[in-house]
């Protein structure tokens, strides 16, 4: 039996980022639309706003991923 432990690609840390913050961007542009009454300056401000916050949290998942805090050695049988 070996023991491996399996962490998270970065293709994963990528779609989570990118999934979250498609519900950020919707919630950002509403909030926006809301204060502004004006749909082109929400959509911007969304868009761009999640664009960048995408970007950091890729770069904090895969910081996050480094840390051993919290994890556990698990075996798996092949």
């Amino acid at each position: 039996m070996k023991s491996i432990v399996h962490t998270e690609q970065p293709k994963r840390s990528i779609m989570k980022a990118v999934s979250w913050r498609f519900f950020g961007c919707i919630s950002t542009i509403v909030i926006v639309y809301i204060y502004t009454q004006d749909a082109g300056q929400a959509l911007k401000v969304g868009v761009g706003v999640d664009a960048v916050k995408i970007v950091f949290y890729y770069i904090h998942e895969r910081l996050w991923d480094k840390v051993k805090f919290g994890r556990k050695k698990q075996d798996y049988q092949i």
